[in-house]
Formats: C-alpha cells, sequence, structure tokens
C-alpha cells in the first residue's frame, strides 16, 4: 500500500485499524463470553457437563484448526475480500447461535462460527501489516491490536456476565450481529482492494481438512473414553480414524508443491519446544475458565455478573506481568522465564484442587486465579520470541500462525481431557458412596467439586510439563531490545 501522503489519509489509516481492530474484538470476544453463560445454557437445553464443553471446544478446535489455511487464503485471494467474507460469516453464524432451539444447533453454529474467525483473524492482521509502514508506526498499530485482543479476552467475561443476567444468554450472540454489519460495511468503504501477490492458487485444502477432522476425532475420543473405557471397542476406533487422518496430514504436507505447514520449519529447535511448550500451557489453562465458572455459579451461587467480576484478576495481573516481562528478559533473557513461569502457573491450579463446597472466593478461589495471571503473563510476552527466534523473516508470519494454532489445539485437547476426567470422577465418587436412594443435592455438589479437584490437580502437571520442555529443548538466543518490545506488543 502506498505511503501516506496527506493528513487525511493518515486519518484513514487509523479508521482502518479500529475496523479491524473491532473485528478481532468480536473473534476473541466470543472466546470467552460463552463460558460465563455456560450454566444457563446447560440448564435451557438440559445439557451434561461431557457436552456442554463442546460449545467451547469446537469453536477453539475449528478456529485454530483452520487458522494458516485462513492466511494462506487471505494471501491467495486478497485480504480485503477474505477479510469481508469472514465479518459476514461470522454475523450469520452469531445470528444462528443466538437463535438456537437445541444443544446441537448451538454447537455446529459455534463450529462455523470458529471457521469463519479463522477466515477473518489472519486477514485483519495481514491488513494491518501492509497498511502501516514497518518500525514506530506498525508498532503502535501492533500494540493497539495487542491490547483488543488481550481486552476482548478480559471483556467476556464481564460483559458476558452483565449480558446473561438482564438480557438472556441469546444476546451474548445476537451482539455480534450489528457490530458485524458496521465492521462489513465500513470496511466496504475504507480498505483498499487487494489482488493476490503470490504466484500459484494452489489451497491446501486436503491438508486442512484432514488435520482439523484428525484433531475433532482425537479430541472425541478423548472425551468419550473416560465414559467408555480407554481400550474399549469404540475408543480405539476413534483414536484409530483420528490417528489415520493425522498422518493422512503430515505424508500430504511432505508430498505437496505448497504446503499448509512447511514440516521442514520444525527443525528450528526453538520454534518446536515453544510450541510445545505453548500447547501444554492452553491444555492447562481452558479448564480453568469452564470449571471456574460453573463452581462459582453452580456450587457458590455467584450471579452471571459476580462471576464475571470475579475472573477480572486474571486480566488484571497479565497486564502488569507482560508490560514488565521484557525489562527482565533483557537482563536474564527469555529461557529463565520459561522454565519458572509455567510452575508459577501449576502452583494456581493446584491450589484450586483444594476447592472445597462452601468455599470462599477470596481465600479459595482468588489465589489461585492471581498466581495465573501472574504465570500467564510471563508467559505469553517470552514464548512468542522464543518461538520466532532463529526463524527466517520470510517465516515470521507462519512461525506466529504455528504459535497461535497451538494455543487453540492444545487448550481443545486439554479441556476434553480435564473434562473427562472430571465427569470421570463425579461418577466415581457417587458410585463408592453406596447409595441405596437418590442422592442429596449435597452429596452431589460434593461429587461435582470432587471431580473439579481432580481436573485442576491434573491440570497442574501441564505446567510442570511445560517448564521440563523450556529446561530440556529450548536454548537461550541473544535477546535484542527491540525485539523484545516488539513481541510484547504482538502477543499482550
Amino acid at each position: 500500500m502506498a505511503k501516506a501522503s496527506s493528513g487525511s489519509k493518515q486519518t484513514n489509516h487509523w479508521i482502518i485499524l479500529i475496523v479491524v481492530a473491532l473485528a478481532q474484538f468480536m473473534v476473541i470476544l466470543d472466546v470467552s463470553i460463552v463460558n460465563v453463560a455456560l450454566p444457563s445454557i446447560q440448564h435451557a437445553f438440559h445439557m451434561t457437563n461431557e457436552t456442554l464443553q463442546w460449545i467451547v471446544t469446537i469453536y477453539t478446535l475449528i478456529f485454530g484448526g483452520f487458522l494458516l489455511l485462513g492466511g494462506r487464503a487471505a494471501d491467495l485471494f486478497g485480504r480485503r475480500k477474505m477479510f469481508l467474507i469472514g465479518v459476514a460469516l461470522f454475523s450469520l453464524a452469531s445470528l444462528v447461535d443466538g437463535l438456537a432451539h437445541s444443544g446441537s444447533i448451538l454447537i455446529i453454529s459455534r463450529g462455523l462460527q470458529g471457521l469463519s474467525g479463522a477466515i477473518l483473524s489472519p486477514a485483519a492482521l495481514s491488513i494491518i501489516l501492509v497498511t502501516y509502514k514497518e518500525g514506530h508506526e506498525r508498532n503502535v498499530a501492533l500494540s493497539v491490536w495487542g491490547a483488543v485482543a488481550s481486552g476482548g479476552a478480559a471483556a467476556g467475561v464481564l460483559l458476558g456476565g452483565i449480558i446473561t443476567q438482564y438480557f438472556g444468554w441469546r444476546w451474548n450472540f445476537f451482539v455480534n450481529v450489528p457490530i458485524g454489519i458496521f465492521v462489513f460495511y465500513m470496511a466496504t468503504r475504507l480498505l483498499p482492494s487487494h489482488e493476490s501477490t503470490v504466484d500459484h492458487s494452489d489451497l491446501d485444502l486436503f491438508g486442512a481438512i484432514t488435520a482439523t477432522a484428525g484433531l475433532i476425532t482425537l479430541v472425541y475420543a478423548l472425551v468419550k473414553a473416560p465414559t467408555l473405557g480407554w481400550t474399549s471397542t469404540t475408543s480405539i476406533t476413534y483414536f484409530g480414524i483420528s490417528i489415520i487422518l493425522l498422518l493422512a496430514f503430515l505424508y500430504n504436507e511432505s508430498r505437496v508443491k505448497h504446503p499448509l505447514v512447511p514440516l521442514g520449519i520444525f527443525r528450528i529447535r526453538n520454534l518446536s519446544g515453544a510450541n510445545l511448550l505453548q500447547l501444554c500451557m492452553a491444555a492447562a489453562l481452558f479448564s480453568v475458565f469452564f470449571f471456574t465458572t460453573i463452581y462459582l455459579q453452580e456450587i457458590l451461587g455467584f450471579s452471571p455478573i459476580r462471576t464475571g467480576l470475579s475472573f477480572l484478576i486474571i486480566p488484571i495481573i497479565i497486564g502488569i506481568a507482560a508490560t514488565n516481562v521484557p525489562r527482565i528478559i533483557q537482563k536474564v533473557g527469555y529461557r529463565p522465564i520459561l522454565i519458572v513461569a509455567p510452575l508459577i502457573v501449576s502452583a494456581g491450579l493446584f491450589w484450586l484442587s483444594f476447592i472445597p463446597v462452601n468455599g470462599n472466593y477470596w481465600t479459595d478461589v482468588a489465589p489461585g486465579l492471581a498466581l495465573l495471571g501472574l504465570g500467564m503473563g510471563m508467559t505469553f510476552v517470552s514464548v512468542t520470541i522464543a518461538a520466532t527466534s532463529g526463524v527466517p523473516k520470510h517465516e515470521a508470519g507462519l512461525a506466529s500462525g504455528i504459535l497461535n494454532t497451538s494455543q487453540q489445539i492444545g487448550g481443545s485437547i486439554g479441556l476434553a481431557v480435564l473434562t473427562g476426567i472430571a465427569t470421570s470422577s463425579t461418577a466415581n465418587y457417587l458410585k463408592n458412596q453406596n447409595l441405596h436412594m437418590m442422592p442429596s443435592q449435597e452429596m452431589i455438589a460434593q461429587s461435582v467439586v470432587h471431580g473439579f479437584q481432580n481436573g485442576y490437580l491434573v491440570a497442574s502437571t501441564f505446567g510442570v510439563a511445560a517448564s521440563l520442555i523450556a529446561v530440556f529443548v529450548i536454548h537461550q538466543a541473544k535477546v535484542k531490545k527491540t525485539h523484545s518490545s516488539s513481541e510484547a506488543v504482538a502477543i499482550v
């Protein structure tokens, strides 16, 4: 895009930033806004916890699975075109979410939301990268982009509580429709047309489909295995199908001329290590919002708004930690932080594994959430620098996309595994009581909390695994001052 030559052109640049950032706000918002509404949705459609988690999982799984394909499509078919398609599909899927008359319809339309988010998000970021020249101007734009991303996650839990309590859970989805219409209208007026600058039009659709189908099948198997049995015919069949699909993906990527993910990039040690670390961290953290939301509302009796306010301690501490970590990285590097920070997250999850039925937020929940916020804030910046150190400039975008994908996929798999563990623990707790009559409400509450305790406890081991990856896989590269500051705004 041509360099701005007038004040008017420069003003348009910043309006473009607001428009695309607003679109990204919708995408990030919908990861967290639904969490506070989960108990209301569960009551409306009489869903089990096992089924309920798919409302969160299907969105993040398909979003992560198609994220790289969405970025490739923006390069091949034009950023503006794919951005508009993504906004339109996201708004339509949100409308269907709000109108859903069953849990199954809601889960399917959430999957469509995830797909449209995977189209929209990379196109939006690439628009920013070509609109602002490299240097201070782009860094300012990326800092706004990063603030919107973290703000969307923070606003989601609070906004979700307000909307659920005063307007009903359906408006958590309806709210996207007018925003989407506004963004679409402004984008048609402001965004310049963009044609492909790539010398081919090969879209690795087979690679994207096999990868995503394999991951969805794997997650489904992990959800069902604790109930059906890990060695049951059904579980083995699903695991077998997922392995075949993922092997087909790897074979395709090694043979196709223009792969979705060039496998050679994983020869970069830090990139592979950082992605494994990110996958472990996301696997541990996605369960926090799911379990804690249900615990606060169903066990402690919090209102949706009070639940939303209870989570604000996390983004506040993340903001403080992430702002100060770059200065620490300049002194000691990112590797020591990546060794320590996951252990802080594990400590927070371990604290939460002791939540009682008659708990108190400030003594039983808040300390754990505070530790999580501190560990997450320290990890975000450090893992991004580690994932991009040693990566050639022409593959920096791919490296960032893979890291984001690892986060979404890790979160989906982790939530499936931990929900399965919690559900199985709850059922076993009731079975071991040798009840001769229907269990009381108090007994049911005790069994549910017991399941959450085991879920948190297992989640805490993922942080230990992440720390060990930092010890044995990630090596320290020289960190430049400008590098750390730019990465900070890219991830926060």
